[in-house]
């Protein structure tokens, strides 16, 4: 069994050998990708009874493109809430794309974040229990709706015995958690790590909450162009679901069984704003910090990042201060930047989102093809990046470094690096 390295021991290296996703665009990894390097949308309209029984504001959203029974038997759809049901087949995608790796129980751990857990399950037999009486609930309730039930979930399908963790941090969740399995895998206390990043809030309440603080887009009549980030008509974000998922190895344990590596997970920085409990901070001050902490921990300098896969809700006041930030943190080095903000076709899916971008950001990597924003008609003029639109954007050979970022309620700020494999 591998042992921590000590304190006078380089730290080692990371790297990406399975990735799994279902989305609002495709069911699997592979037909995500093929979508976003295509500019297509996977919002729509939600034709479910409960959007007119409750009259809600916003009647669009990205819906998961693959039902869940489709891919899980009826046993697993029962006793896991959706957002557990979505971490199931991400994690399972990325665990046969990585060769469904040898590995000793003890050095196989999971991290997989959520932001709001089983909102389902627990609204659901909220009604069962007040309809219904306290006998009829149903008794994997309590584990179903916790939001460490799909990193529990996980963990038991593959036996993992380094750890289940699940960082809740709002719409950072799934990039924390890659960002803690970075950490444990560097430290020794495991040699391959299940990460990412799972949710499943299309709910009438939720939608109801985040349209009542206007934070959603109300574009019910035209919901595929209803995410349009750095646009001047963007009104707020789209809510939608599924989960992003890595397979993370440590290099030497990759390489023993010749695995193949999408790129390296080379750097996390986090930070908070400490400055409202929904608005980030209007400077961009802790995302900066972040970007810069991730790419030094990465051992680079922010003229060798090439790459962005930004947070990009199309908010009004979130694009613009996520651009202040990019340029505090890159200085001259800004206009190097190819900036992607793939929630154009996905929506935003809170949790998972860091997680299913940071896999978009490693097959852009592998492919060396920045995938389009789209939606961008009238570009704002207070958002002077280097925006990729219409069609991907070759990057260039050689070694290739990216960042992506993810921002959530309550100032978290978490950024990875992540650099081609050589």
């Amino acid at each position: 069994m591998s042992t921590s390295p000590s304190s006078s021991q380089p730290a080692r290296r990371v790297v990406i050998t399975g990735v799994g996703a279902t989305t609002p665009v495709g069911g699997t990894a592979p037909q995500t990708w093929e979508a976003i390097l295509a500019g297509r949308s996977g919002v729509r309209p939600l034709t479910q009874d409960w959007v007119s029984e409750h009259e809600l504001p916003v009647t669009f959203a990205g819906q998961i493109h693959t039902p869940p029974s489709e891919v899980l038997t009826k046993v697993e759809v029962r006793r896991n809430d959706p957002a557990g049901q979505y971490a199931l087949i991400a994690s399972r995608e990325a665990w046969a794309d990585a060769g469904s790796p040898e590995v000793e129980k003890e050095r196989l751990g999971v991290a997989v974040g959520s932001g709001i857990g089983g909102v389902w399950t627990l609204l659901d037999q909220w009604e069962v229990l007040r309809t219904r009486g306290p006998r009829r609930v149903f008794p994997l309730t309590v584990p179903m709706l916790m939001p460490n039930g799909p990193a529990a979930a996980v963990s038991l399908d593959l036996g993992a015995r380094a750890g289940a963790h699940c960082p809740v941090s709002a719409c950072a969740s799934g990039a924390e958690g890659m960002g803690l399995a970075l950490q444990m895998i560097r430290t020794g206390r495991a040699d391959v790590m299940v990460a990412g990043g799972t949710e499943a809030a299309i709910h009438p309440l939720p939608i109801a909450a985040f349209a009542a603080m206007t934070a959603l887009s109300s574009r019910n009549d035209d919901p595929e162009r209803a995410s349009r980030p750095y646009d001047v008509g963007r009104d707020g974000f789209v809510i939608a679901e599924g989960a992003g998922v890595f397979v993370l190895e440590a290099e030497e344990h990759a390489l023993a069984r010749g695995a193949t590596i999408y790129a390296e997970l080379a750097g996390v920085g986090m930070s908070s704003d400490a400055y409202h409990i929904t608005a980030g901070e209007p400077e961009g001050a802790g995302a900066a910090r972040a970007m810069e902490e991730a790419v030094a921990d990465a051992g680079l300098a922010m003229s060798d990042i090439l790459h962005i896969n930004a947070h990009a809700t199309s908010t009004p006041v979130g694009d613009l201060a996520e651009t202040k930030a990019i340029h505090r943190a890159f200085g001259n080095h800004t206009g190097n930047l190819a900036v992607t903000a793939t929630k154009s076709m996905t929506g935003h899916l809170l949790g998972a989102a860091g997680a299913l971008e940071a896999v978009l950001t490693a097959l852009t990597l592998r492919d060396r093809r920045v995938p389009p924003t789209i939606n961008l008609d009238d570009p704002d003029p207070q958002i002077d990046l280097d925006v990729v639109t219409g069609a991907p954007r070759a990057l260039p050979e050689g070694d290739v470094a990216a960042v992506n970022n993810s921002f959530g309620f309550g100032g978290v700020n978490v950024a990875l690096t992540l650099r081609t494999y050589r």
